[in-house]
């Protein structure tokens, strides 16, 4: 057997025990106290192999950066190695009484188990494997945990891209896809726009006529919305959150609609911004105003980054005897902003299981494993 295989079957329970605290610090993403208290745990657990830096955001929890401290003398002035992940989940506090971690049938229920409290256990315990095999790497290795990444990483993402631009590749701890636990090679762009209708209020039974329907016009315009959806270039528009109206009894004058966009090619999100900025009014007596666009690019499978699944594959299948396959996703991560700098990026190297952001969410234990001597080989083989 592969010996940082064995080596990681031995530092399971060791992984599994850090992951059940990480589960049970909860740190839904918008208490910047609860998530800030998950990176300072996991700044107190990595002490033994890693140096700590909490970030400050604007608005989210900290962030943290961890230098691990490995055998061999780095190269300084080569660029390093950055895994990414986030600490904040999209479960509300007290979610552990309704949900608590539970092991049955060969997996690990709880609240972000999956997504991607796992990611962050196995990256850190591949890194504490490589120290106790005292197998040298050359370059600097660093794991950044973001805040904020569930609500669209805004105060963390210009930190993600500095690191990453300083980086020779970024491995994400991201689940991987299905119970195959697939790598991730591409991933949609993500955007949303709010398309909002000013109409003109009246009595809806003395002065109908005198009244601009913002409902109806909305309705109109959701139409013209949906049918910007294009499955062939892997682009789709979902009108999924409509309001409007005070009284049936009144003629609404404001109506509005959030929309959520995925873009498989960054070059399609221009056209659709046109598109959307071309709305136009049907009953000329209301007025359309049409904010947002895209908040991540796609992440798309350059040949640098299908080289990197492919060395991934070739150390997966000659060392841990697994077949790895790829996979792309309409799910966005903080890989979208790494891989659109032009920066080697492979994504899903996390926990293997489902049920993200459902009350099922669990990981396989017995994939577990693999995973962390994976990530410790892909290191050792990107570090040389």
């Amino acid at each position: 057997m592969d010996e940082i295989l064995r080596k990681a079957q031995a530092a399971w329970p060791a992984a599994r025990a850090l992951l059940r605290k990480l589960v049970e610090c909860e740190s839904p993403s918008e208490d910047a106290a609860a998530v800030t208290r998950l990176m300072e745990l996991l700044a107190e657990e990595t002490r033994d192999c890693a140096a700590a830096r909490l970030v400050k955001m604007p608005r989210a929890g900290r962030c943290l950066l961890l230098t691990f401290a490995l055998p061999g003398p780095a190269r300084k002035k080569q660029p390093g190695l950055l895994a990414v992940g986030h600490g904040d989940t999209v479960w509300p506090a007290g979610t552990l009484r309704t949900m608590p971690w539970r092991e049955a049938g060969g997996r690990i229920y709880g609240p972000g188990v999956l997504d991607m409290k796992s990611g962050l256990a196995f990256f850190i315990t591949a890194m504490r494997l490589l120290r106790e095999l005292d197998l040298p790497v050359a370059r600097g290795v660093q794991m950044w945990v973001v805040s904020d990444e569930e609500t669209g990483s805004a105060d963390s993402r210009a930190h993600t891209e500095r690191l990453a631009l300083e980086s020779a590749a970024v491995l994400v701890l991201e689940p991987g896809t299905g119970l195959e636990g697939k790598l991730k090679t591409a991933r949609k762009g993500v955007g949303d726009y709010t398309v909002r209708v000013r109409g003109r209020k009246a009595h809806a039974g003395v002065d109908f006529s005198a009244g601009a329907n913002a409902i109806v016009e909305l309705a109109r315009q959701i139409e013209r919305i949906a049918a910007f959806t294009d499955l062939k270039k892997g682009l789709t528009v979902n009108p999924g959150i409509v309001r409007g109206g005070t009284r049936t009894n009144v003629v609404p004058d404001e109506a509005e609609a959030e929309v959520d966009i995925r873009v498989a090619r960054l070059r399609d999100a221009a056209g659709l911004d046109r598109k959307f900025k071309a709305l136009r009014p049907v009953d000329r007596r209301c007025r359309i105003e049409v904010t947002g666009g895209l908040n991540r690019p796609p992440m798309e499978r350059t040949r640098k980054v299908a080289a990197l699944f492919r060395a991934a594959q070739k150390i997966a299948r000659e060392k841990l005897g697994v077949e790895l396959e790829e996979s792309s996703t309409g799910g966005g991560s903080d890989g979208n902003f790494t891989a659109a700098l032009g920066v080697p990026t492979l994504d899903g190297l996390g926990g293997v299981g489902e049920g993200a952001h459902a009350p099922h969410e669990s990981i396989l234990t017995g994939p577990a494993a693999q995973r962390i001597a994976l990530l410790a080989h892909l290191v050792l083989h990107l570090g040389q």
